[in-house]
């Protein structure tokens, strides 16, 4: 299929790259370290070569969410923000982005997404899991209520939100030890998110702001095929799930959130997602640099779906959740470039002043 576009591809700067270390044995270091700091040139012949029209770019992981110290956080959120933005204006046709954010100050996420939105005109934003923050002993999840206000921000800007999965802190992994295989994409990195998004389900949250629209990698990281015991475990007993929501799980599952098929290429898996929340909530993407783009492509061109469904999944649904018509895209790019222009002559006042 041409004209695909992918959305979780990462790309890494040279303060985040290291982050990545810990996900490639050693041999192939070199390879994803080049994967990752490579915008232009290999990864788009690889999108040329395999029928992606566009990739919407993020930060790689932990990077952001890995800092304890709030100020630096919002730092390298606002750094990592405007080196993709400039990234994006070089090629506005194949590549779009999504916002990193300092989720450690809520205030902050929300300014810096603002930001993002409406100056740098990203599609969204992707956050690499729960946050650490220093004092804090334990992982920062977005379920609690000193996040609800960013929450109402995401909705008033009617942008979708991607929760990127991370490992848990060491101190939270102790049915890891001895089997470190597990950790990462294996197992550990859909647990954690699975878990993560089940807290936002329950917490009320898509009770307070019906429109959000949160997106899960990796075919919903294991999510749609417990949806029903979630809901109907032990349906005998008088007493059920308490949690503050109102509604079922699956409810808010199939109403506000997304999957994408990133680093989970398997046909079975596929129509089990489509049977459990719809064609229309599912998204193609790879998972590049750490997936290869000719696995995800070569797999889902093949995949035996319906023609239409495989255009929806492979591109329809992305430009309707992240407003990807050609006019708008051509206004992005027009914006991306009076804001890069309008800043260098800022740049040049700051200098000539301290001079």
């Amino acid at each position: 299929m041409q004209g695909k576009i992918a959305l979780e591809e990462h790309f890494a700067m040279d303060d985040t790259v290291q982050d990545s270390a810990g996900f490639a044995p050693i041999d192939d270091w070199v390879e994803l370290k080049a994967r990752l700091l490579d915008i232009h040139d290999r990864r788009l012949a690889e999108m040329d070569a395999h029928g992606i029209e566009m990739m919407l770019l993020s930060l790689n992981a932990p990077a952001v969410q890995a800092i304890p110290d709030r100020h630096r956080a919002t730092e390298l959120s606002r750094r990592a923000n405007d080196f993709l933005a400039e990234q994006v204006a070089r090629r506005p046709d194949r590549f779009q982005g999504l916002a990193a954010l300092p989720m450690q100050d809520p205030e902050a996420a929300a300014r810096e997404l603002d930001r993002c939105v409406g100056a740098l005109r990203f599609r969204g934003a992707l956050v690499n899991g729960f946050s650490e923050l220093a004092g804090v002993d334990h992982a920062i999840y977005y379920d609690r209520k000193e996040f609800w206000p960013f929450w109402s921000e995401v909705e008033r800007l009617g942008v979708p939100f991607y929760l990127h999965p991370r490992n848990p802190l060491a101190k939270d992994a102790a049915i890891y030890e001895g089997h470190r295989w597990l950790l990462g994409p294996t197992w550990a990195f859909g647990q954690e998110t699975a878990v993560h998004a089940l807290r936002l389900m329950g917490s009320g949250l898509f009770d307070a702001y019906p429109r959000l629209q949160i997106i899960l990698g990796h075919m919903g990281e294991g999510l749609p095929y417990s949806m029903w015991r979630v809901d109907n475990h032990n349906k005998w007993m008088r007493a059920q799930n308490a949690y503050p929501a109102r509604r079922k799980i699956a409810d808010y599952f199939r109403e506000n959130f997304y999957i994408t098929t990133s680093g989970n290429f398997r046909t079975q898996t596929l129509i089990d997602a489509m049977l459990e929340i719809g064609a229309d909530r599912i998204l193609f993407s790879a998972d590049w640099p750490f997936e290869n783009i000719d696995h995800a492509a070569e797999w889902f061109d093949t995949a035996a779906i319906s023609e239409g469904d495989r255009i929806k999944i492979g591109r329809d649904n992305a430009r309707a959740l992240f407003g990807l018509g050609v006019a708008s895209i051509q206004s992005a790019a027009e914006q991306n470039t009076s804001s890069i222009s309008m800043e260098e002559p800022r740049e040049h006042l700051v200098r000539n002043r301290r001079a």
